[in-house]
């Protein structure tokens, strides 16, 4: 067990210390808890959020959301951050914190798929969408494999391209320009979204992304289309959440609920699928 799995019970007997305090304020005192420390995929964020604080009222637990690429949270983990629950955005990164030890088997707990995110200069359709990739004059985005899932299972694209029409992964891998998700990707001004901010500085003519994150870049940016990604080509996105052995049982409640009715309706809601 590691260190920072050592701390948690520490950290949260001392919460309940804190509560049991006596004072001229104490029956009134409103109890103290210690937040749990999520650590989620960036593709998450809205729907997250969204849920955590759903799951705050409904269970009295407060939450600590940190959002990035599944890969570089993993890094920080190994690292040492005391994230007790960790939600990827693949299946992959919880899976190596699980062989390395401290951390209880994954579960996926939602699903996604990618789409094909378009300046509105490009006519692409799902028939068309390998052809418009592999144009010399078209700029493809990807986010950055290894860093972050999305550029894994872009690149997982490309090579279901090279089955349908060979020396396509070579010609993809060659151009796929890996704009985000990487340590040294420019960050979107706040308030702003990732996706939605690089289509629209024109840093890029198709970026694939995930649907939802697609989507949602669609409608800060209106004039942007989406295209679905056809079968033959399509890569599903399955979500892993894990938790950290030794941490408090709400952490392992937090990561239940995620697969709870109304918790998965919330995702529909945001355009993920069903585990």
């Amino acid at each position: 067990m590691g260190r920072t799995s050592l701390l948690w019970p520490l950290v949260a007997a001392l919460g309940l210390t804190a509560c049991a305090v006596s004072g001229p304020m104490a029956t009134e005192a409103a109890p103290t808890t210690v937040a749990i420390p999520v650590y989620a995929a960036g593709s998450l964020r809205e729907v997250l959020t969204e849920i955590a604080r759903e799951h705050e009222q409904r269970a009295g637990q407060q939450v600590a959301l940190t959002f990035g690429a599944s890969g570089l949270l993993r890094e920080r983990i190994e690292k040492g951050e005391a994230a007790v629950v960790f939600a990827s955005a693949n299946t992959a990164h919880p899976q190596r914190l699980v062989e390395a030890g401290g951390w209880a088997p994954h579960q996926v707990f939602v699903r996604n798929s990618l789409c094909a995110l378009t300046s509105d200069r490009v006519t692409a359709t799902p028939q068309n969408l390998l052809e418009v990739l592999l144009d010399p004059a078209t700029r493809v985005g990807t986010s950055t494999p290894k860093a972050d899932p999305s550029g894994d299972y872009a690149w997982a694209l490309f090579r279901k391209a090279d089955a349908v029409k060979p020396g396509a992964y070579a010609t993809l891998d060659a151009k796929a320009l890996q704009l985000t998700g990487g340590p040294t990707s420019p960050k979107a001004p706040a308030g702003r979204g990732t996706y939605a901010w690089v289509m629209d500085q024109g840093q890029a003519d198709v970026f694939l992304t995930y649907c939802t994150n697609a989507v949602a870049a669609r409608q800060e940016v209106p004039r942007l289309k989406v295209v679905s990604v056809p079968p033959a080509l399509q890569v599903g996105a399955a979500y892993g959440v894990t938790v950290r052995q030794g941490a408090p049982a709400s952490a392992q409640a937090f990561a239940q609920m995620l697969l709870a009715p109304w918790a998965q309706a919330i995702f529909a809601r945001y355009g993920f699928d069903q585990p």
